[in-house]
């Protein structure tokens, strides 16, 4: 079974969740983007990762806008489940952009990347990186995959939401949606694809938008039934 959360920020305290105590040693839980565990890669962040690493269940995730690039692409890439993907460890990947995985017979496209909210603060910093945004390769990629299925897929997974469902948001809460390239690239595929559920991490937020666009934050929530544990 796949289950499905939002962002972590490198927060452990996430894996105390009692529902996570249901996954079982074949389960996947995938994470919508701003892993955080892959930071700055001290001698504390190390040994969570051996913790992380010692877990039953998989745990994959699509990158966000707060990464260490340097860090995550300096893993191997390797093929799992018909898809590329950084290993981190036996239970541990990171979901490539633009990819799609078969598991248990359902597909699952993942595109993670985006911009980061805090842009302006990052780069005075010298905390950003322009890896954050998906590359043009990358988005082509990902148009090939799908248009070889007809752009029929079962399940999306990604960091960003589209256009439509970021504005409704931001509106709600009485802001103005900062808009990038990535929430318009997603604009056109959920105008074109066909799918069961589209999960997204960066609102922070645990609220289905319909009942095919979800957005979540702490909860678990089961992929293919979309219960919450």
């Amino acid at each position: 079974m796949v289950y499905v959360t939002g962002d972590m920020h490198g927060d452990y305290s996430r894996f105390n969740n009692p529902a996570l105590r249901q996954l079982k040693k074949e389960d996947i839980l995938i994470v919508c983007g701003d892993f955080g565990f892959l930071w700055d890669g001290s001698s504390k962040e190390r040994k969570i990762l051996r913790k992380l690493a010692g877990k039953k269940y998989n745990i994959c995730f699509v990158d966000g806008t707060h990464e260490n690039f340097d860090i995550l692409n300096s893993f191997p890439v390797t093929q799992w489940n018909g898809g590329k993907v950084h290993k981190i460890a036996d239970n541990i990947y990171h979901l490539m952009r633009g990819q799609i995985f078969r598991i248990d017979n359902m597909l699952y496209f993942t595109m993670g990347g985006g911009e980061s909210p805090d842009i302006d603060i990052r780069f005075e910093e010298n905390a950003w990186s322009k890896d954050e945004m998906p590359t043009g390769d990358e988005i082509i990629e990902g148009a090939n995959n799908l248009e070889k299925l007809d752009c029929k897929i079962d399940f999306i997974i990604t960091h960003e939401p589209p256009v439509k469902v970021k504005s409704f948001l931001k509106l709600r809460d009485g802001e103005t949606a900062p808009v990038n390239g990535v929430n318009t690239y997603f604009e056109e595929l959920s105008n074109v694809c066909t799918y069961r559920r589209w999960f997204f991490g960066s609102m922070h937020l645990d609220k289905y938008i319909s009942s095919s666009l979800v957005a979540v934050y702490r909860e678990i929530i089961s992929a293919v039934t979309g219960e919450i544990l």
